[in-house]
């Protein structure tokens, strides 16, 4: 169900198959660009074609028409809540433009690459879909596809995929009426007993495994998972995995299956050193097996750690929950780099069907890339993935607002209208770098800096890094309208309330050091870069050996010195968004936002509360604030002219052009004396302030009421009169006929 506001293409999942995807509507969109072609056209339509209903069809083909006419890459971006529908417009945005990007020409080699793009979704929603409490395929991680297309041809020659914020921690806990990643599911239920027993894997119930058993274990009727782990296999094939590649990917999962599994307790002598449980002495063999490593030696990287102290490195013991840490820690960093392995093997894959060594380059050829990322998220209990996620979508926000100013701008200085300029996106530039501080002030405190200065610190702790936030960023000024500021502190002073674009957002700081951090020790990743498995080896030198090394899911070509700085979370977040917005600023951007109806799933309810939430989240109430800012109602001269002439007593004859009609328009606005301020007269057409037309509609309506009630009351009148006349005449003919009869009775 898709309609229009403003820039906003906003699309409400209606839950339920509507047939309104197939190649006859693809037909219908793509037509415009056909009809462009056989007049020659050489620019794009700006406006959205009028004959045509809102449809992701349709804003897909605006993005493919500007890339052709303008030479400008394109981005559609698409945002809202999980189970609002995102990765279903997504895959009908690809399917739209793989479709009018293929021709008799490139027919055959296009299907090579058309394959392998679409292929390549079932790998990614295997390693980076999960059910959740709001939808059964949620897509847990962003991802900025590149479309890439010779203008020349009109042919597609390439793609690319970059990948955000993945949710590691679902990888060792879910809610529990949530799963883990679908692979972990496909992989028990669709591998035959001879890959497991070779997976060393010897149960088959999401029971068994810890990392499973807390969340749904029940079946789900609309999920096949062992249909699931064919179709994984498949397009594992068709992306040109070998067999070996294959087991090896699933063998990352088992380990970090079996990984789940080790249990840890405290010597009852000695509570700062941890042992293994009994029943994990085997799942330990077996882990160290599978990751090609010496039993004891991976026993010792997480009962012990190493430190330096000075010049020396001693070991340190750690207790229980240190060790099960570091174990989580590890399974967390195992399937962050599997799924960065993932990504790259099939952006290596994106081959140009007419060029097999043709590599994805941006600068060759112009892209539309598909942003598919989480909307804003506002829970009971927010934490630090929400602020990232929030920080993601402020950043995002700010870019929407920037170019609808940009827009705004370009559209006023081309009709000569004055206007005082309004840069909206600055608005947001205090929440912004409340979060990730500013260039211009590399030293000025922020949350991210603060949060990094406190995983860097021995004895930093969640509770001294609230108490420094407070410190540092509170206003102390009693004084101080407090609701206002972008940060202050909440009622019971443990967390903190950030004021966004959308709302205030309350947030905990449980745990927030240990995500940010997810520390793997300097002998554990000497341990498994050293790995008899070559997978496995490989895994942990792709660039970074650093200690306590937080991987980075976009991975930085430039050497690294080893100073001894490990990189958080947090900043590998704030890079990643940095090189996304750059890449944005640099496209054309068209903008979806994907609307959840109702949270019970069900066709055809729509609850307002839900929905109103998300329209203030998605930023389409802000979009909405920017028009009305400015003069958002815009008609031609020629249009106003016919339409509301009415309003006044001008004449219509002799008009020729567009000059005449907007004297024509003058008059008009003279005759109805409006304020100066609420309307502007452009070179091609009028401005209005908002709600302007609506009155002057009134009016109108009025005065055709009244032309149309005088019109009635003549037209009555006149029927009346003759139907009077009628009966008159009736009458006077019967008055005749009876005195005559009555003369002729007297005369006889």
């Amino acid at each position: 169900i898709y309609t229009y506001s403003g820039l906003f293409l906003v699309t409400v999942n209606p839950y339920k198959m509507i047939n309104i995807y197939n190649p006859d509507f693809i037909r219908i969109y793509s037509k415009r660009n056909e009809k462009a072609e056989d007049e020659n056209s050489t620019q794009a339509n700006s406006d959205e074609d009028e004959s045509l209903r809102p449809h992701i069809f349709g804003t897909a083909q605006k993005a493919f028409e500007n890339l052709i006419a303008n030479r400008n890459d394109q981005s559609i971006l698409v945002t809202g809540e999980s189970g609002a529908g995102k990765t279903e417009n997504t895959k009908k945005v690809i399917q739209y433009i793989l479709s009018v990007s293929t021709n008799n020409n490139n027919k055959d080699n296009a299907l090579i690459l058309e394959n392998q793009i679409l292929q390549a979704n079932p790998i990614m929603e295997s390693f980076g879909n999960a059910t959740t409490v709001r939808n059964l395929n949620s897509s847990r991680f962003g991802k900025f596809i590149k479309i890439q297309i010779d203008i020349a041809k009109k042919e597609l020659s390439g793609a690319h995929i970059d990948w955000y914020l993945l949710e590691k921690s679902r990888v060792i806990s879910q809610d529990s009426k949530e799963r883990n990643y679908h692979v972990f599911y496909q992989l028990l239920k669709g591998a035959s007993e001879k890959m497991l027993d070779k997976l060393l894997i010897s149960q088959t119930s999401v029971k068994d495994y810890e990392y499973l058993k807390n969340g749904l274990t029940t079946s789900i009727d609309s999920i096949n998972d062992k249909q699931g782990f064919q179709e994984l296999v498949k397009a594992f094939k068709v992306i040109n995995f070998t067999e070996n590649e294959i087991f090896s990917v699933f063998k990352i999962l088992s380990i970090i299956l079996h990984l789940g599994n080790i249990h840890f307790k405290n010597l009852s002598n000695d509570t700062k050193q941890a042992v293994l449980s009994e029943d994990s002495d085997k799942v330990i063999e077996e882990t160290s097996q599978l990751l090609g490593i010496p039993t004891q030696a991976f026993k010792k990287s997480f009962l012990n750690s190493k430190i330096k102290i000075g010049k020396e490195v001693v070991n340190q013991q750690r207790t229980a929950i240190q060790a099960k840490f570091s174990i989580d820690a590890l399974s967390k960093s195992l399937y962050e780099k599997l799924f960065q392995y993932l990504i790259d093997k099939i952006n290596e894959n994106f081959k140009s069907s007419t060029d097999s060594d043709n590599v994805f380059d941006e600068n060759l050829d112009n892209y539309i890339g598909i942003l598919d990322i989480a909307g804003f998220e506002i829970f009971d209990k927010n934490s630090f993935e929400q602020l990232c996620i929030n920080y993601t979508n402020e950043k995002l926000q700010q870019f929407f607002n920037h170019h609808m100013f940009v827009l705004e701008q370009s559209e006023y200085m081309k009709e000569g209208i004055s206007w005082k300029y309004i840069d909206f996106g600055n608005e947001l530039k205090p929440t912004i770098e409340l979060i990730e501080g500013t260039d211009a002030d590399k030293r000025k405190t922020n949350i991210f800096s603060i949060l990094n200065e406190e995983c860097v610190v021995p004895k930093g702790t969640d509770k001294s890094f609230i108490e420094k936030l407070f410190k540092e960023l509170e206003v102390k000024d009693s004084k101080i309208d407090k609701t206002n500021l972008p940060f202050r502190a909440n009622k019971l002073r443990d967390g903190f309330l950030i004021k966004h674009y959308a709302g205030n957002v309350d947030y905990s700081v449980d745990g927030w050091l240990n995500k940010n951090k997810d520390p793997l020790s300097a002998s554990m990743i000497e341990l498994l870069a050293n790995s008899n498995d070559t997978f496995v080896s490989d895994l942990f030198n792709l660039g970074s050996l650093e200690i306590n090394a937080i991987d980075s899911p976009v991975k930085d070509s430039s050497p690294r010195k080893k100073t001894g700085m490990f990189r958080t979370v947090a900043k590998r977040h704030k890079e990643q968004l940095t090189s996304l917005m750059d890449q944005l600023s640099k496209t054309y951007p068209h903008f979806v936002r994907c609307i959840l109806p109702n949270n019970e799933k069900k066709p055809g309810t729509f609850n307002d509360k839900i929905v109103l939430h998300q329209l203030r989240c998605n930023g389409v109430l802000e979009g909405i604030r920017i028009a009305r800012s400015g003069y958002p109602n815009r008609i031609d001269f020629k249009t106003f002219a016919t339409h509301y002439s009415l309003l006044s007593n001008i004449s219509f004859s002799g008009i020729k052009n567009n000059s005449d009609y907007k004297q024509t328009c003058e008059l008009i606005l003279d005759g109805l004396e409006l304020e100066p301020e609420v309307y502007k007269i452009g070179l091609t057409k009028l401005f209005f302030r908002n709600g302007v037309l609506a009155k002057l509609e009134k009016k109108r309506e009025e005065k055709l009421a009244a032309i149309f009630s005088n019109f009635n009351a003549i037209a009555r009148g006149s029927l009346v009169r003759k139907n009077f006349q009628l009966k008159l005449q009736r009458f006077r003919a019967s008055q005749v006929l009876i005195t005559n009869f009555q003369k002729y009775a007297e005369n006889n």
